[in-house]
């Protein structure tokens, strides 16, 4: 599954998990890479030399704090000065915080909001014009399961990634005279290192082998009883990249073995 080479994609959050598992998909294709994240100069630089090793035309890496509408902005601004253009978006940067509603801090509700859905607004807003003038954008926005269903303690992230597939549709809608698309993909579990760590620890506590650990808490929530893997949502991202892709806008794709079908 290819892009044409020479696209520059901004993602955000892309220098770990299913976001470096997307960044490097892209390199693959040849493509041109501004990087978000928050690691050392040094992780930094590696990470950009593993993506150069890829495939990638070009790479940078940006540390701006999602958190703040102004950085979310300019980091965009920086990318189409830069890299001379923004093609395609994918807004993959979000965290998380478990608590009941009651007992949620009011600045990690901020944080989260902020990060997981404030931010694809700004960055969309900030890449929007470059690519009218193009004829040509791309934007993903990287939801959740969890954009589809809700799960206990987890308010603002619920509401960050259910308000995520919204601004998506209207995005959609606003661009759809344009040669520009916006999608969301909803994943349910990826196992990415966090997750493989998670799954470990499981195994221990349980004396279960690591296969079985892994099983039992997928399938809580996958009707497959399997996880999805980083390398399968970075083809769905490459696949709403393509130009064949230009038709299809304003959806949610969910790649979660089932569990927002039951």
């Amino acid at each position: 599954m290819t892009i044409p080479s020479g696209r520059t994609v901004l993602i955000t959050g892309g220098v770990s998990g299913l976001g470096l598992a997307m960044a490097t998909a892209f390199a693959a294709n040849g493509a041109q890479l501004y990087v978000g994240g928050h690691i050392s100069d040094s992780e930094a630089a590696d990470i950009l030399d593993q993506l150069r090793t890829a495939g990638a035309a070009a790479c940078t890496f940006d540390n701006a704090d999602l958190r703040d509408a102004t950085a979310a902005r300019a980091m965009a601004d920086k990318a189409e000065q830069m890299m001379g253009s923004v093609d395609i978006l994918i807004n993959n940067a979000g965290i998380q915080h478990v608590a009941s509603v009651e007992d949620f801090p009011p600045e990690k509700w901020q944080d989260i909001l902020d990060v997981n859905l404030s931010a694809p607004f700004h960055l969309t807003a900030a890449v929007l014009p470059g690519m009218k003038a193009r004829d040509f954008g791309r934007i993903v926005n990287i939801s959740s399961a969890h954009g589809v269903v809700a799960s206990v303690k987890k308010a603002a992230y619920v509401a960050a990634k259910h308000g995520l597939v919204g601004l998506t549709k209207t995005i959609a809608l606003e661009v759809s005279a344009q040669n520009i698309t916006c999608n969301a993909i909803c994943p349910g579990f990826v196992l990415t290192p966090l997750v493989d760590q998670q799954v470990r620890t499981h195994a221990e506590k349980t004396g279960l082998p690591y296969d079985e650990a892994g099983a039992a808490m997928v399938s809580e929530k996958h009707p497959s009883g399997q996880f999805m893997t980083p390398e399968q949502i970075a083809d769905m991202a490459l696949f709403l990249a393509r130009d064949e892709a230009r038709n299809i806008t304003g959806s949610s794709f969910s790649l979660d073995g089932g569990w927002t079908a039951q």
